[in-house]
This record gives C-alpha cells, sequence and structure tokens, in this order.
C-alpha cells in the first residue's frame, strides 16, 4: 500500500510520539464510498458529528489490517539468513498474533511459539515476528496461518524441523454465534524432527515453561 505519492497521515500520539501512515489517496476514497454506504444501510446517520470521518478512518484501518497482503514472507527471511553451524532448537515465543477472520471480518488474536532446527543456516531472530505478521495481517483462518508460517520457515531455510503453535481467542466466537467468550484456539504444525515425539515434547515444553 506503501507508495511514494501518498498522502502521509500524522496522529500525535504519547509523549510526542508521531505515528505516519501512507496510503493510497484513491483507494481511500473508494473504500471511504463503500463503508459510507455500509453505514447507511445499517440503519445510521451519517450525517452526525461522530460519523463523519468514520468511512475514512475505517478504510485507512482496513488497509493497515491487511498489509500483510504487499509483504513477501519468503523475502522477509531471506534477507537475514546467516551461515552458522548450529543445530539445537531455537525458539522464539509468545509473539503476538493479530489477525482478521475471512468468513465474519472481525478479529482473532494471540501467541504464536515458533521453532526450527537449524541445517546449516539460522536466521534473524526479529525477521520470525515478522513473517508472522506477513501472514497474519490478511483475511485468515487460524488453520491455515500455521500451515502458511512453518511451509515459509521450511521451503527457505530447509531446516531439520520446523514446528508452530498458535493459540488465539476469536472475535467470531465471543461477540456473536456461541457466545463463549474464555475458549481458545490452539493450531500446531511440524515437520522434520519435529514429527518425532521427544523432539514435539521437547518444544511443547519449552514454550509452557516460564525462564523468568
Amino acid at each position: 500500500m506503501i507508495n511514494d505519492h501518498n498522502i502521509p497521515d500524522r496522529d500525535e500520539g504519547i509523549n510526542g510520539y508521531l505515528k505516519i501512515d501512507r496510503y493510497n489517496p484513491e483507494l481511500i476514497q473508494s473504500l471511504s464510498a463503500n463503508y459510507l454506504e455500509v453505514l447507511k444501510h445499517i440503519g445510521e446517520n451519517t450525517e452526525r458529528e461522530g460519523l463523519l470521518k468514520t468511512p475514512e478512518r475505517i478504510a485507512k484501518a482496513m488497509l493497515y489490517l491487511t498489509h500483510g497482503y504487499d509483504l513477501d514472507a519468503k523475502e522477509i527471511l531471506n534477507s537475514a539468513m546467516f551461515k552458522e553451524e548450529y543445530s539445537q532448537m531455537v525458539i522464539v515465543k509468545d509473539i503476538e498474533v493479530y489477525s482478521m477472520c475471512e468468513h465474519h471480518m472481525l478479529p482473532f488474536f494471540g501467541k504464536a511459539h515458533i521453532a526450527y532446527i537449524p541445517n546449516g543456516y539460522v536466521v534473524g531472530l526479529s525477521k520470525i515476528p515478522r513473517i508472522v505478521d506477513a501472514f497474519a495481517r490478511r483475511l485468515q483462518v487460524q488453520e491455515r496461518l500455521t500451515n502458511e508460517i512453518r511451509d515459509c520457515i521450511q521451503e527457505t531455510l530447509n531446516p531439520i524441523g520446523v514446528g508452530v503453535v498458535i493459540e488465539c481467542r476469536h472475535l467470531c466466537m465471543s461477540m456473536r454465534g456461541v457466545q463463549k467468550q474464555n475458549s481458545v484456539t490452539t493450531t500446531s504444525a511440524f515437520t522434520g524432527e519435529f514429527l518425532k515425539g521427544q523432539t514435539r515434547t521437547e518444544f511443547l515444553n519449552l514454550i509452557s515453561s516460564n525462564l523468568s
């Protein structure tokens, strides 16, 4: 969505923090017009003060929440691969996940725990959360999100094995439908050594432990 010709949207934050987002103005205008019609169809008065800029705000928010379509997860990993003779498990756990359910376009959120066993190459640790965002910031289902992260790491790094566990709460379950506020959905995906019980158990034990 970022374009040199886009117009910056500035928002003064806490302690003088300046947030700058850039969006395509034509796309914003088109999306805003559609969201304006949605507000009218649900019975709102779109002329009242609180809603005058709401269609534009929703348009900008939606572009941010789905900016993963513009990210190449494999490219992110390839940008920070380093040759290293380390052959033990590497784990990045408690990675925040924010995504949108493709069935109702309501958020689901939680944590991802990711591990791999290097096969000659390691990747910069910050890149693991970045690929989570690359896939999560799209319309998703948790099951596919889990597999996409696993496959991206396996295909790019070619490690001895990959393990991914994601735990999320889904607003489509807590706000509508069965309305179960405390339910958590857990998904997992494994390759290579993580398909073996001993390695998988070690991984699950490590992500459950509190090292502090």
